[in-house]
């Protein structure tokens, strides 16, 4: 019997449904990506799939689940247990779970919440949002200094989970320039050979660095 096609529900500059985009690639799940705007979200529809409005969501046959950190550990889980995206190792485990939840903390209330104020007028502290992710580059830049990536020595869903918002912190006004190791990370996931870019911003880039 063939499993029905995955349904991803994201906007193509979502970092969030980006990280889950990376894992269907880089599992070679077949996915049909829904787009789902403001407006889509806002609908009773949408609200059906995640009463919260938020992307991404995916439907799987009779699952559907929001977040895209649990998305992520699910489809490790359901479709490629065993695999070094998710170890089982307890150490290496721990370590990938650590960068989740900075992925949920850190990088979503430094780079993202940066970009999301520059780009899509979202009413926050900037100047907040530039030193959590200045904070943040330094601990990745030192972090990344003697190792390829952040969890275990190949890429994890830690990566996965960190790279879009991280990689894209200049459209926030986040200054890359300072921290080399995370530029040579960002440059080893884009190598991947299943890596997808987000579409560049259609809006002008602004001054880096806020204080």
């Amino acid at each position: 019997m063939t499993r029905p096609q995955i349904v991803l529900h994201g906007t193509p500059l979502s970092g969030h449904a980006h990280r889950v985009e990376l894992l269907l690639l880089a599992l070679a799940l077949p996915y049909r990506y829904e787009a789902a705007p403001a407006e889509v979200r806002r609908s009773e529809a949408f609200r059906r799939l995640n009463p919260l409005q938020q992307i991404p969501v995916i439907e799987d046959g009779d699952v559907t689940l929001a977040d895209s950190n649990a998305i992520m550990v699910y489809l490790v889980r359901r479709y490629a247990p065993g695999s070094s995206w998710l170890p089982d190792e307890p150490v290496e485990a721990a370590n990938v779970q650590r960068w989740l939840s900075i992925a949920a903390g850190e990088v979503m209330h430094g780079p993202a919440n940066a970009r999301l104020i520059a780009q899509f007028g979202l009413k926050d502290d900037i100047a907040r949002a530039a030193r959590i992710a200045r904070q943040l580059l330094g601990f990745m830049n030192d972090h990344l200094a003697s190792r390829d990536f952040l969890a275990a020595d190949h890429p994890t869903l830690a990566d996965l989970a960190c790279y879009s918002y991280v990689a894209h912190a200049p459209e926030g006004g986040i200054a890359l320039t300072p921290y080399p190791a995370v530029k040579r990370w960002i440059a080893r996931i884009e190598a991947l050979p299943f890596f997808k870019p987000i579409p560049p911003s259609p809006w002008p880039q602004p001054v880096v660095n806020h204080e």
